[in-house]
């Protein structure tokens, strides 16, 4: 008796069950009706197990937010850090989501060229790590006059890092930094100000969070304006001076925080 063989390289298909009842049934078809029946059962029965794990594939996959938002070009921080100046630090930490952002100023000179970030970046660095002694600059992101954005804080610009930026508010929020001094007077960029509300916008829009809501934060720290364990109710797009006693970000840049969770709201295309 001559055996059929797979031809090598062939792909071997997976068995298909007919149930009895289709078998049954079957069986009162002439043979080539019944043979062609047979066929299409099979191939129904192929399209639904292929259907089914598509969808057990696709289940538990996280879905975009609703209002999230196109991520804005972020320099890395390979561009202001160097291996001279890098110190040893722990690994980051990370919390599950973020639902504020608090808004800096460096109290840096603001008379400079925007080519001469990266090297101020760096001294912000130096002086956090070195005379402060902490692990890593504070700040999450820096954004320059010109409206670069810069990557602060080590542990993924996607990512809900824990900063050092606010006190007890550092968990469940992002600090951005303006670059340079913006006390009562002192013009602010409207391009900066741009790239604030867009990088809050993003940040925020992975959680869905509206720039113009008020958030829920429990202070982790009595050297905030709360005592620890204390709930505050503050804007989603905060002043540092709203969490801790300080005159940061300074009176020019606070006057522009009404602008900038307006314009962060519009990116989201909230109404």
């Amino acid at each position: 008796m001559r055996v059929l063989r797979r031809p090598r390289g062939a792909r071997k298909r997976r068995a298909v069950r007919i149930p009895g009842a289709a078998l049954a049934a079957l069986g009162c078809l002439p043979g080539l009706v019944a043979a062609v029946a047979l066929v299409l059962c099979a191939s129904g029965i192929e399209h639904t197990v292929a259907a089914k794990s598509a969808q057990r594939a696709h289940a538990g996959r996280p879905t975009a937010a609703p209002h999230s938002v196109t991520r804005p070009r972020i320099v890395p921080r390979t561009a202001w850090l160097n291996d001279a100046t890098r110190r040893a630090q722990p690994a980051p930490r990370y919390d599950d989501r973020v639902v504020a952002v608090f808004i800096h100023h460096t109290d840096s000179p603001g008379a400079y060229d925007c080519a001469e970030a990266p090297r101020i970046i760096r001294y912000l660095y130096t002086g956090q790590t070195g005379a402060r002694e902490w692990d890593d600059i504070g700040y999450n992101f820096l954004v320059d006059r010109c409206g670069t954005i810069y990557e602060g804080r080590a542990g993924g610009t996607d990512r809900p890092v824990t900063g050092a930026h606010t006190q007890g508010f550092n968990h469940r929020t992002v600090g951005i930094a303006a670059l340079g001094t913006f006390t009562a007077g002192v013009p602010v960029p409207k391009v900066m100000t741009d790239a604030i509300a867009h990088l809050a916008a993003w940040k925020l829009g992975m959680a869905d969070v509206d720039p113009r809501a008020r958030v829920r934060l429990v202070s982790s720290n009595n050297l905030s304006r709360y005592a620890s364990g204390t709930a505050a109710t503050l804007p989603a797009v905060a002043g540092h001076d709203e969490g801790y006693m300080t005159s940061c970000p300074g009176a020019a840049l606070r006057a522009h925080l009404p602008e900038i969770r307006n314009l962060a709201a519009r990116l989201q295309d909230r109404a």
